[in-house]
């Protein structure tokens, strides 16, 4: 009765310790790491976050790019990080692919993090090197069984959406493009505007600048309908190739010992964020579709994407060098 009674203050006393450390949270300045280098679609939406918790909490919030390895680089740093909510990761469905195409990973992407929010959706676009002569998918299609063996496609890393989604097109057109992977949008971008290489599955947030001056050329937006951003590019199906939808998520993290109260509060934070016309109106003008779910609904669909992301990896027999 004694031990049941201690057991029982004891856990009382870490709650309402937690839920202590909620209310003066935060008191030094946050980090949020980001896996990607500066300049993508994930930099692009922790900034936007980042900049208004700033103005909330008084505290800044200051974004650290740690790219490579497929998100793994800087996905460990987090794992390995106190759980006080002074360390934040804004990271992307990559992190759920990452543990089927890495065999030793020093992390467990699902059992080391706590999940915040699922801030947006972003659906993939594919984009060809002007260069490329098709205008439609379907003329490219046609240019893939012509000359797929010489055909590279570009992602912002192994594990990927972008890198899986662009092996699951292979996949489909039975062509034989090549994966080129880069450590992140930016330097991917860069060869597939110069014409290293010849195509991309991208992120609309991210690709959107370069479509929009004649840089890269959109062929087709893999989503079930047309995005607001890209009015006039058609959908896969409405192209000529139904069933094809890939899309990459942008989501707040932190370390597995963050206590429930400070998640809650951080979550509630930035939903108050996410929820404002402005931010809303900032995140759909680059592709985005608003989702804004609570710690216990990200942590749902994280566990849906474990699953259908690696039964993609095992579909397409991709694999990551350590």
């Amino acid at each position: 009765m004694h031990r049941n009674f201690l057991r029982a203050l004891a856990c009382a006393t870490a709650l309402l310790a937690g839920t202590a450390h909620a209310d003066s949270y935060p008191s030094k300045p946050v980090s949020m790491i980001v896996p990607y280098p500066a300049g993508g679609a994930t930099d692009v939406v922790a900034r936007a976050v980042a900049e208004k918790l700033t103005q909330s909490w008084g505290q800044s919030v200051i974004v650290e790019n740690r790219a490579g390895a497929g998100t793994t680089i800087g996905a460990s740093s987090v794992a390995r990080a106190p759980g006080d909510g002074y360390t934040l990761f804004m990271t992307t469905s990559a992190h759920t692919i990452s543990g089927h195409l890495y065999k030793k990973l020093n992390y467990d992407p699902v059992k080391d993090f706590a999940p915040i929010t699922l801030i947006t959706r972003v659906p993939l676009v594919l984009v060809v090197n002007p260069a490329v002569p098709a205008k439609t998918l379907q003329e490219f299609l046609a240019y893939l069984k012509q000359n797929g063996g010489s055909v590279n496609f570009a992602s912002p890393g192994n594990g990927t959406a972008q890198h899986l989604s662009g092996e699951l097109f292979k996949i489909a057109t039975k062509s034989g493009i090549t994966h080129v992977p880069y450590r992140g949008d930016a330097p991917a971008f860069t060869d597939l505007a110069g014409g290293q290489v010849q195509m991309m599955l991208a992120t609309i947030t991210s690709a959107l600048p370069l479509i929009e001056s004649g840089k890269l050329r959109a062929l087709a937006v893999a989503n079930g309908k047309r995005v607001q951003a890209l009015r006039d590019v058609p959908t896969f199906a409405e192209a000529g190739m139904p069933g094809f939808e890939a899309a990459t998520w942008f989501g707040l993290l932190a370390p597995a010992s963050l206590p429930p109260a400070q998640a809650q509060r951080i979550y509630e934070d930035v939903s108050k964020i996410v929820a404002t016309p402005a931010m809303q109106a900032r995140l759909e003008s680059l592709g985005g579709e608003v989702v804004n779910s609570t710690p216990q609904e990200f942590a749902a669909f994280m566990s849906r994407e474990q699953e259908k992301w690696g039964q993609a990896v095992k579909a397409s027999g991709a694999v990551a060098a350590q």
